[in-house]
């Protein structure tokens, strides 16, 4: 697999820092990602988004959901089942895995709930009322301006 060196871009950008660490991640991806567990990204308003992660067999005590660095990280580990089984087939995999979500500028985490199986984290998106877009209302030229006439 071919290699990318990144750091003439650090050296001659600034304020681009999360623009450069994505391209980053993105070229240095593993490859040998398993897809566990598997999980669906839909969007549900204009600004709400829901991660669904299918968690069978794990209970709440067992997940973990945080944000750390601009990523949400889900999380579980199964404690140890002392109880002896004889699996005739075993599909529902209860092992421990750690999915990283890379969260884009203004996301934020609502809240997260484990039901039937399926863990549900909502995330909204807040724009700051300074990054809004706002209407700037045009005057006339000849109109008064504290108290004085302004001339065209």
């Amino acid at each position: 697999m071919r290699t990318y060196d990144l750091s003439p871009l650090y050296r001659a950008t600034v304020g681009f820092d999360r623009m450069a660490d994505l391209m980053d991640r993105l070229l240095s991806a593993d490859v040998a990602d398993t897809g566990y567990p598997p999980y669906n990204i839909e969007k549900t308003a204009d600004d709400a988004y829901r991660i669904s992660v299918a968690v069978a067999g794990f209970t709440d005590a067992e997940l973990s959901v945080e944000v750390k660095d601009g990523a949400l990280i889900v999380s579980a580990r199964k404690e140890k089942d002392e109880t002896p089984r004889t699996y005739l087939h075993r599909g529902i995999a209860t092992r421990a895995f750690e999915r990283r979500f890379h969260l884009a500028e203004h996301i934020k985490v609502k809240g997260a709930t484990h039901e039937n199986g399926m863990l549900h984290i909502d995330l909204v998106r807040e724009v700051p009322e300074a990054l809004k877009p706002r209407r700037i209302e045009i005057t006339r030229a000849d109109t008064v301006v504290e108290g004085k006439a302004v001339e065209a």
